[in-house]
């Protein structure tokens, strides 16, 4: 790991090289120092811009900065520091310059700003969260978290990208730094942890599972999540064991990943295999990435499919918070499992499917029609109880603590909730496959209609929608979905690789999944050509 931080103060990127620019993805921007797409002149570029910002919409408040435990996070937090306390940023670190979980600072965000809310004027806060999530130990990664305490949208990260891309162009020659050890006794110390911790019964109910006194494990993968579970344990007196308490920049205690990378992927059950061994030792297990913002849930099932713990939080949900609204509207990203339309219609509620990408859902958790918000790769948050904001980005240390809500409440383990919804619903199948394109094909998914598909049928059955734009908020899917009465496929290009994603899912059974799989193919292959 020495080598990686040294390459990321010693190499520059050159911002004449497309790739060696700043380029804020779904999660902000990443990359590594060795090939110089994260370095110090990032860090310190998109700070300054994020600076800019700020001015430009006016924040007065503080701006929240959060760290993970990769090797390049530490340094960059650094740097960033130095950047907002040569501008006089008023910026607020974790008690004892610790590490910081993601939903802990978009949960302090939104704390601050509704405190402010009749202020005059109101003094706006934000945040800044270096964490590449679950990548390998290489990379490092860095986002935006505005007023709502979500990550920005489009147009936010945009223009931050641009100026922050004017200043690696100009060599970073106008911005000031203040000297490393002024920018840390200028920080004020925040108790993250103790503010979250304390309000966790606000939005999971945490009598009912100290009452149940289930016997819980935890391994937070070496990251932010580790003092958090502590302090719930300190906190609340559960039955809970945190069955890894390392830290270690280089994650050596993973397994690794199906891949043989080390991606500490809590979705992943080569990933989360330490916990998987020992899962009989508890009623239920949870896993979090290094950032806290996805959950594994571990039965005596073993690790539960994301699509499938997704549709058990909505269909409970709906079931257990009697404060919550009829009208309240429940989030799923498109390629997330269409057993969640089928809960969702069953207790008739309305479903708002979106793009990929959590950022979609801010806005309705923020200003509350929104109950939950859940995406396929193991990301969700929802309101509190009372049907107020909790965390604006994804919460992995809720969402496991609403796992064992529910076994607490219902006497079933999460695995057995989902069998009685397929008992209701029926069973569906799931597959995600990559397959290799041209630049070509990629750029073609940009001009697809849904009057590109001429075929009336997929996989034998007839197509009742072809969708480009997600139905909840018309925004541009970047590819395209196809449903029939019985299964779907979505497909979309990699934003990183020369290949394109396919999800599909059906309800007819495995044999019928590759039959829409084998389908889907066909009919991409045929328009993407022309």
């Amino acid at each position: 790991m020495d080598a990686i931080i040294q390459a990321f103060f010693d190499q520059t990127p050159d911002a004449n090289v497309a790739k060696e620019r700043v380029a804020f993805g779904t999660s902000g921007h990443r990359g590594r120092a060795t090939e110089r797409t994260f370095n110090e002149a990032h860090i310190i570029a998109i700070t300054q811009a994020v600076v800019d910002y700020r001015k430009e919409e006016d924040y007065q408040g503080p701006l929240f900065l959060g760290v993970d435990t990769h090797a390049l996070s530490r340094p960059a937090w650094e740097c960033a520091l130095r950047v907002l306390a040569a501008n006089k940023v008023p910026v607020m670190v974790e008690k004892g310059h610790g590490y910081t979980a993601t939903p802990l600072v978009s949960h302090a965000i939104l704390q601050h700003n509704a405190q402010q809310r009749h202020a005059m004027p109101a003094m706006k806060a934000d945040g800044l969260i270096i964490t590449p999530s679950h990548n390998p130990p290489e990379d490092g990664g860095i986002k935006y978290n505005p007023y709502h305490g979500g990550p920005a949208d489009t147009e936010a990260t945009k223009w931050i990208e641009l100026r922050a891309n004017a200043y690696l162009l100009r060599q970073l020659s106008d911005i000031a730094l203040a000297p490393l050890e002024e920018a840390l006794a200028y920080a004020q110390e925040y108790d993250f942890t103790a503010h979250y911790v304390a309000q966790l019964g606000n939005v999971v109910d945490m009598a009912a599972i100290q009452k149940a006194n289930l016997t819980l494990g935890v391994d937070p993968m070496g990251g932010t999540a580790l003092p958090v579970w502590q302090a719930i344990v300190e906190h609340f007196g559960l039955n809970l064991e945190v069955v890894n308490t390392t830290i270690d920049a280089s994650f050596s205690f993973m397994p690794p990943d199906h891949d043989g990378k080390i991606r500490m992927d809590c979705s992943s059950a080569d990933a989360m295999a330490n916990l998987l061994k020992i899962k009989d030792r508890f009623d239920i297990a949870f896993g979090n990435d290094p950032d806290a913002d996805r959950h594994g849930i571990v039965d005596a099932n073993g690790l539960m499919n994301p699509n499938h713990f997704l549709a058990v939080c909505v269909d409970y949900l709906i079931s257990h918070r009697p404060q919550w609204s009829d009208s309240l509207k429940i989030g799923k990203t498109l390629v997330s499992s269409s057993m969640i339309d089928r809960v969702v219609a069953s207790h008739n509620r309305e479903l708002f499917e979106v793009p990929v990408g959590f950022k979609w859902f801010v806005d309705g958790l923020y200003e509350g029609w929104l109950a939950f918000g859940g995406e396929e790769s193991a990301g969700a948050s929802l309101l509190t109880q009372k049907g107020e904001a909790w965390s604006t980005d994804k919460d992995g240390i809720a969402l496991c603590l609403l796992a064992a809500e529910i076994m607490a409440v219902t006497g079933k383990t999460p695995s057995e909730y989902y069998q009685t919804l397929t008992e209701r619903f029926g069973e569906p199948f799931y597959k995600r496959v990559d397959t290799a394109c041209t630049a070509e094909e990629k750029a073609a998914f940009k001009n697809l209609t849904a009057e590109s598909i001429t075929d009336t049928t997929l996989a034998g059955d007839p197509i009742t929608a072809v969708l480009v734009k997600a139905p909840g908020n018309q925004a541009a899917i970047g590819g395209l979905k196809v449903t029939t009465e019985n299964g779907w496929f979505a497909a979309r290009p990699s934003g990183t690789e020369s290949l394109y994603k396919v999800y599909a899912e059906s309800f007819k059974g495995p044999q019928h999944l590759e039959e829409l799989i084998e389908s889907a193919t066909t009919l991409l292959s045929s328009v993407l050509k022309g």
